[in-house]
């Protein structure tokens, strides 16, 4: 169907060409592209009502394509990447002085009670793929659906966030990433990963750590390692080491959607995790609670009974909530009987909504909200995800209901780990901090803040959860202010992005640039093996005399019976 066209052009031009009536020829050439102009226009039409969005979608080239066809796409493409290239080549290092002025004066005092309280640790950040923090504490049938992560969440040993937002835009989970990495937002439209990753420059969290503490860092993401153009952006971000997809036995029975299951992931990053070099920052992606939510009958507890809720969507969320919560309990069992428990700081977020609100009305029946009440606010509030910051050996952690967004986590980190930050260049404040303002900005400009919010063009009170149709005076002051400084913090990132103006930064911060062959897993192997097996080597892998840890993770992983291990390392048969 898609090269259908061609022939019917090669039949018009057949027709034409013998056509001896000149004025007539040209007649029919001219109908015969009206009518072809015509068509495109009505496909443009179709698909914009079909999904207003899909010119933005460009983290998933095919899904353009396939919606509004092949020179459509390049046509919009070759604009929006014009626009960009003209932004860039237009700044200069002066443009840099008005977000350097912007950060410094929404600066916030640091909480000395906490900083530093993680000097010198692993760093584990996990990314909880579609976790909303209504999973959190809930129940189904009269079990916990997040056991463990509950027993985290409430833990002392843990500095808990129940008013954490996603802040993230149609670059989804590229956009919390960023978000977590770089304490700045995606683009308005598309994924800044896809879109600018390959050549921007990155105050990122790896290089960070390791410039200022010698920390090594890997991510470990068992999906294709070209998607969002991570294989790019990673480099860029100062990543030394990027376990993907090609690492493992990607056979059917052991992938889920988007790449390997989770406790498939946690076991089999073992062998690498164990030879980076310590202190090291090492960053999980799941994937297994990620849409449509679907999971192997053997994969599931069969002690746990889900909700009945009228969508099979909210259901199976529920399942793979439950295997993604057993997933890191396996994990956190393995870094206590490796050892690396003590001197690891674990970061778990919720990166984006799982539920969309097709399902709301079946979420609702399933959380037991009456469903003819939801508001717009409501669906506000399913943008909640789980922020769980655990430092073993701490023990006045708890439950913190300051506001906050994806964008606060990175100088949350930072000054945990006695990193300053005045050396850098990033929106977020401190979830710690007393003094910062808690007003939580959305990357399509809405706003939330412990009184008032701000959706769609209304006004919401956050405490009686009611719209405000007339404002009282004080109430109109606030609303002005706060929708001033959520149009000045967005404005101030896309500048900072679409612009590329930290090439211009020289306070500090040197660009993280790794070669372009160091990912491949021939030269990540040996890479590992070498720092591993020298005599002054800190990782895991040396400290237990040599031996892997490998064999002390215990996982109840159906697909393990048959699972083809990639003994890369040539590790000796326990």
């Amino acid at each position: 169907m898609y090269f259908f066209d061609l022939f019917a052009l090669i039949a018009a031009i057949l027709v034409i060409r013998y056509d001896q009536n000149y004025a007539l020829r040209w007649s029919r050439i001219l109908k015969f592209i009206a009518v072809g102009f015509a068509l495109l226009i009505f496909n443009f039409a179709i698909s914009f009502f079909h999904d207003s969005e899909a010119y933005g979608k460009s983290f998933n080239r095919e899904y353009v394509v396939r919606n509004n066809g092949l020179f459509p796409f390049l046509a919009v493409d070759g604009y929006n990447s014009h626009q960009l290239n003209e932004k860039r080549r237009n700044a200069s290092s002066q443009d840099i002085k008005t977000v350097e002025q912007y950060v410094k004066n929404n600066q916030t005092d640091l909480n000395m009670s906490y900083y530093g309280k993680a000097n010198g640790k692993n760093l584990i950040v996990i990314h909880l793929e579609s976790l909303q923090m209504s999973s959190i504490d809930l129940k189904v049938n009269g079990q916990e659906v997040t056991p463990f992560l509950n027993s985290l969440f409430h833990s002392d040993s843990s500095l808990s966030f129940d008013n954490f937002y996603n802040e993230v835009g149609q670059g989804r989970t590229s956009d919390a990433e960023n978000l977590i990495d770089t304490s700045t937002f995606g683009l308005s439209q598309g994924s800044l990963f896809n879109q600018l990753g390959s050549s921007q420059v990155f105050q990122a969290l790896p290089g960070i750590l390791q410039q200022q503490a010698g920390y090594s860092s890997a991510v470990f993401h068992a999906n294709n390692p070209l998607f969002y153009n991570r294989s790019n952006v990673y480099k860029n971000m100062g990543y030394q080491n990027f376990i993907s997809s090609d690492y493992f036995d990607n056979s059917k029975k052991n992938l889920a959607t988007y790449g390997l299951k989770d406790k498939l992931l946690f076991k089999e990053s073992v062998p690498y995790l164990e030879r980076l070099e310590q202190p090291f920052y090492a960053k999980y992606l799941t994937v297994t609670n990620h849409v449509p939510y679907t999971l192997d009958k053997v994969d599931q507890d069969a002690n746990f009974k889900t909700s009945n809720s009228g969508s099979k969507v909210v259901d199976n969320y529920f399942i793979t909530n439950h295997y993604l919560d057993q997933s890191v309990q396996e994990f956190f069992t393995y870094l206590k009987t490796s050892g690396l428990y003590d001197n690891t700081m674990v970061v778990l977020y919720g990166d984006h909504y799982g539920i969309s609100s097709t399902d709301y009305k079946a979420l609702t029946a399933a959380t037991g909200k009456e469903g003819s009440s939801w508001t717009d606010l409501d669906s506000q509030n399913v943008q909640k995800v789980p922020l769980i910051i655990h430092i073993p050996g701490m023990t006045d952690g708890g439950v913190n209901h300051t506001y906050g967004g994806e964008i606060d986590v990175l100088p949350t980190i930072e000054h945990l780990m006695g990193v300053s930050t005045n050396n850098y260049l990033q929106l977020g404040q401190d979830l710690l901090s007393q003094n910062r303002s808690q007003l939580v900005v959305m990357r399509n400009g809405d706003w939330v803040s412990p009184t008032l919010a701000s959706i769609s063009k209304k006004i919401w009170d956050v405490q009686t959860k009611k719209e405000i149709k007339n404002l009282s005076a004080v109430q109109k002051q606030q609303v002005t202010a706060n929708s001033k400084a959520a149009e000045q913090k967005l404005n101030i990132s896309d500048e900072m992005n679409e612009r590329n103006l930290l090439r211009f930064y020289q306070n500090g911060f040197v660009k993280s640039k790794i070669s372009s062959s160091d990912y491949s897993v021939k030269k990540t192997v040996n890479r590992l093996k070498t720092s591993s097996n020298n005599k002054n080597s800190t990782s895991l892998f040396a400290k237990n005399d040599k031996k892997s840890t490998y064999s002390d993770y215990k996982t109840d992983a159906p697909e393990m019976k048959t699972y083809r291990f990639r003994n890369l390392f040539e590790y000796k048969s326990n």
